[in-house]
């Protein structure tokens, strides 16, 4: 049996975009260097998802050369909708409100993908065939269009997540029923199987504490209790470090090994790699944990998994599935 794939994930965009920034900065795209030797000293080979103003900085356009020129990572797709050309209007307030792209009108929709995907393809001289959506936010009409612009794969999708709370316009989407595997996506339901050739390949959201899950389903939806420790124990865990969720990490490595999962999905922001790009790590001590944590991470999956892009695992996974169809 193959090992299962490791992939690294990064939504490569500007500085702090949780915050109501008007004028976006691009600073972080200095710091990615460290994290990409870091990846390399491991064998792993990252996916870049790159949004607009990255694709337009100059230090980033020259790091995404020299990695593309070395086979050392992957260039896809990442949008946010409220600053990627063309503009359109859609809110009282776009940067405020940060619509999702499934909120926009089709032709506009389809309009910024295919800019953002020729701006990757100029800039980077390569095919863009992988993707994540801004915000999480991908609906029918979106992963159509993904489709029909060539392609393979989309990342998406959380599983057990719902972004209705998070609102654009109106509000996210809600992945809770979605499944925590690869699967190719129905277009009229973009969190179930279908028959599309778009692979879906969902961040690794998974539980990993069964004695809490077991105390879960024993008490009532909206017993206090249950309430207190989801709180001290989530249901769902993510392969996205925080500063201090390292042994969680390690956890979904082995469920993944001991499930024999085809994959794991490791996900972080580019901005989250510098000091004070991001809330969650605001200052040099942060980074440094964080880069502990990685080492920590990367080291347990040497060995055990198989490096992979996001693409390179979405035709691996293809032409597996292709090959089983053809023994039925």
């Amino acid at each position: 049996m193959a090992q299962p794939a490791f992939l690294i994930t990064i939504d490569t965009e500007g500085d702090n975009q949780w915050s109501d920034v008007r004028h976006i900065a691009t600073e972080n795209s200095r710091f990615l260097p460290r994290f990409q030797q870091t990846c390399e000293e491991y064998g792993l080979r990252p996916t870049y998802l790159v949004n607009y103003e990255m694709a337009r900085c100059p230090v980033f356009g020259q790091f995404g050369r020299d990695v593309l020129r070395r086979s050392a990572a992957e260039i896809g797709c990442h949008i946010h909708a409220w600053n990627s050309p063309p503009d359109y209007v859609l809110t009282a307030d776009d940067f405020q409100h940060k619509p999702y792209l499934t909120e926009y009108p089709a032709e506009v929709l389809w309009s910024k993908l295919a800019a953002q995907t020729a701006l990757l393809q100029e800039t980077f001289a390569c095919p863009i065939t992988s993707h994540r959506a801004g915000r999480w936010g991908l609906d029918g009409a979106y992963a159509r269009a993904l489709s029909r612009q060539g392609y393979l794969v989309d990342c998406s999708v959380t599983p057990g997540v719902s972004w209705k709370s998070s609102p654009g316009k109106s509000e996210g989407p809600d992945y809770s029923g979605a499944r925590p595997e690869p699967y190719f996506l129905d277009f009229d339901d973009v969190s179930r199987p279908g028959a599309s050739p778009l692979l879906e390949v969902p961040v690794t959201i998974l539980p990993v504490w069964p004695r809490a899950d077991r105390l879960r389903a024993r008490l009532g939806s909206r017993n206090v209790f249950r309430a207190a420790l989801n709180r001290l124990v989530p249901p769902l865990s993510w392969l996205r470090p925080n500063g201090r969720n390292t042994r969680v990490m390690l956890r979904l490595l082995r469920r993944a090994i001991e499930e024999r999962r085809p994959y794991v999905e490791f996900m972080l922001h580019s901005s989250e790699l510098m000091p004070g790009g991001s809330p969650f790590f605001p200052g040099a001590r942060s980074i440094e944990r964080l880069y502990r944590q990685l080492r920590a991470l990367f080291g347990a999956a040497r060995g055990r998994f198989e490096p992979l892009t996001l693409t390179e695992f979405a035709r691996r996974y293809t032409a597996g599935e292709s090959a089983a169809a053809g023994r039925e």
